[in-house]
């Protein structure tokens, strides 16, 4: 009986379709509320260090005086925790994962300087002692 189990699953792989599939080529689809990597819009962000009191990992570090956000990518656990206690919107969760890596690492993010304006010189007025 098992010879008979076995030409059976032969033949219906036979007339399928695989699977699985080619991955290099086909890139992998994820559902659409996937909980991937932590992302951020830097621009919007005003460093309150609320994602990182609420991250149950501490993977998250912000440093107001340099403007610096930075995540520890494999000690986060993708809960979103971070996303949702965000005051201003500006995490958001990416579909997509941390690629493998041998060692652990963090991302920094920092905001970039504000464009200067440039403002009409300042006219300064002197007062000479009349004579």
């Amino acid at each position: 009986m098992g010879f008979m189990n076995f030409t059976k699953t032969v033949i219906t792989n036979l007339f399928h379709k695989p699977v699985t599939t080619a991955y290099p080529f086909e890139p992998e689809a994820y559902p659409e509320r996937t909980r991937g990597k932590v992302g951020i819009a830097i621009e919007q962000c005003i460093f309150c260090g609320m994602c990182g009191r609420k991250c149950p990992t501490g993977a998250i570090r912000v440093d107001r005086a340099e403007k610096r956000w930075t995540i520890e990518r494999f000690g986060c656990i993708q809960c979103g925790s971070c996303v949702e206690n965000c005051p201003k919107k500006c995490l958001f969760m990416m579909q997509n994962y941390p690629q493998p890596a041998a060692d652990k690492y963090e991302e920094s993010f920092v905001q970039p300087p504000a464009p200067a304006t440039e403002e009409a010189p300042k006219k300064e007025e002197t007062k000479g002692k009349v004579d």
